[in-house]
């Protein structure tokens, strides 16, 4: 007997030690899982936030597994309290963050840590689906309605989207397959969409692979987009960089763009819809764009252009193996105007065309628009303009009847490839101008003589949104770090 209970504690203790090893290691764990971070951010901002949250604050998991769909939807509708108390700013940390389409708030700033990747979620269910564009009447993939984007917002003021130069990955090959199996019921989502709003920044991020339009602000006004990288397969459908449509008072500037279609588009409606709607895009300053861009423009004025597109300023341009430098696209039905567009120190490398002006692209939304709505294009400035292997100078073709009026091109000279067209412009129904242009160009642009070589003038006032100076903004704060980091 005694043996027997000196062996029975012996038992007790070392299953008493194991549980206390145990304990122990999952108190480590633990405090592994809790651990706490302390970060400080600085950036520049339209509006600095008086206050501060991180997405594991809300039950966010950055495992590139988890939904954080529901985490994001909370997180702002929590923090959209603070709007008139100096604002908010959600913090999203290093990690893997999958999630649907969210909605932001006013008075809001979305960062995005270095390493934090928001990876768009491939379950049709977590994004919900919203009406057609009014400008446009229908979807561009499909007659019905359209998928919310990643990051959405309407009837906004004072929002931001920014970072560390963190990553939005729309993990878009999912929704190519399915436009080029024509499986879509409604239009792909974009990544960043924000409609009737004022004063919004997207800046220092990457965006990589988006289902279509990576940037599209739409109705607004007072918009900056600065430090945006863009990344999509250069045969990915329809995934243009920054679309600003029917919108006023919008600057872009040192972004580098390599994707599948057009790295700018400029855009206001689509025609009766757009003509119906007369909501402009004006007052647009592009400045240290960087576009690759080979079947697509890299800056291209329409073709959706019915509510109109005037004073459009491009500056510090450089495109490599893209199709074309700028282009105008419209047709008989589209209505509307493209009208003082101003464009000098364009740099280009290996181009299809160096300038394209066509209208004939016959893109309509539907059987109803009315071939008399004629578009008026006028006063289109080109100037300072350098290319290399280039195989076609310049394509424009007005519409018979209604000529292209007002074209300016000088101090231009292309260097065409060795297999370039023998013929390097064509021109029909247009009218214009030229000074120290070379190859010479079409009849129906005669040159002035080298004394007009510094004609095609550029406005030497500012726009209303450069007098905007962003403010320097520092906060520190304090999050639980999420545990599949550590």
């Amino acid at each position: 007997m005694e043996l027997l209970g000196k062996t029975h504690m012996r038992v007790i203790g070392t299953a008493f030690a194991l549980l206390l090893v145990t304990l122990l290691n999952s108190e480590r764990v633990e405090s592994r899982k809790a651990k706490v971070v302390t970060t400080s951010l600085e950036y520049n901002a339209i509006n600095c936030r008086a206050h501060s949250a991180s997405l594991t604050d809300f039950g966010g998991v950055g495992d590139g597994k988890t939904s954080n769909t529901k985490a994001f939807q909370s997180a702002i509708s929590q923090l959209s309290q603070y709007a008139s108390e100096g604002g908010s700013q959600l913090y999203v940390p290093a990690g893997k963050w999958l999630t649907g389409s969210f909605s932001l708030t006013s008075h809001f700033t979305l960062y995005l840590d270095k390493d934090a990747v928001l990876l768009a979620s491939q379950d049709i269910t977590e994004w919900p689906v919203l009406e057609p564009l009014p400008s446009y009447g229908r979807g561009r993939d499909a007659a019905a309605g359209r998928f919310a984007s990643l990051i959405f917002g309407t009837n906004l003021t004072d929002v931001i989207v920014t970072g560390e130069n963190g990553t939005i990955d729309g993990q878009g090959e999912f929704w190519w397959q399915q436009f080029h199996r024509k499986k879509l019921k409604y239009t792909r989502p974009y990544l960043i969409e924000l409609m009737f709003s004022d004063n919004i920044q997207i800046s220092n991020l990457t965006l990589l692979n988006s289902p279509s339009w990576n940037v599209h602000p739409v109705y607004s006004s007072n918009i900056i987009v600065q430090g945006i990288t863009i990344f999509a397969p250069i045969t990915s459908p329809n995934t243009d960089g920054i679309n600003p449509d029917s919108c006023t008072n919008v600057r872009i500037e040192d972004c580098y763009i390599v994707s599948g279609d057009d790295c700018v588009a400029v855009k206001s409606g689509w025609d009766e819809y757009g003509i119906k709607f007369g909501w402009p895009t004006k007052h647009l300053v592009i400045r240290r764009l960087t576009c690759i861009s080979p079947f697509s423009a890299t800056i291209a004025l329409g073709s959706e252009m019915s509510g109109g597109i005037q004073d459009v300023r491009a500056e510090d341009i450089t495109a490599i193996q893209t199709e074309s430098g700028v282009r105008i696209k419209t047709a008989a039905g589209r209505g509307g105007y493209v009208k003082d567009i101003y464009v000098k120190r364009m740099t280009l490398h290996t181009m299809k065309w160096a300038f394209k002006m066509t209208g004939d692209y016959n893109s309509h939304a539907d059987s109803h628009y009315d071939p008399n709505a004629l578009p008026e294009i006028k006063n289109i400035n080109y100037r300072d303009v350098v290319a290399d292997n280039v195989t076609i100078a310049a394509r424009f073709q007005g519409i018979s009847n209604d000529p292209f009026t007002g074209i300016c091109i000088a101090n231009v000279t292309l260097r065409m490839a060795v297999k370039a067209k023998k013929q390097p412009w064509t021109c029909t129904d247009i009218e214009g101008v030229t000074s120290g242009v070379n190859p010479p160009p079409c009849g129906l642009l005669p040159d002035q003589g080298p004394e007009k070589i510094t004609a095609c003038d550029f406005p030497a006032d500012s726009l209303p949104i450069d007098m905007l100076e962003l403010k320097k903004c520092t906060t520190s704060m304090t999050y639980v770090a999420d545990k599949f980091l550590f």
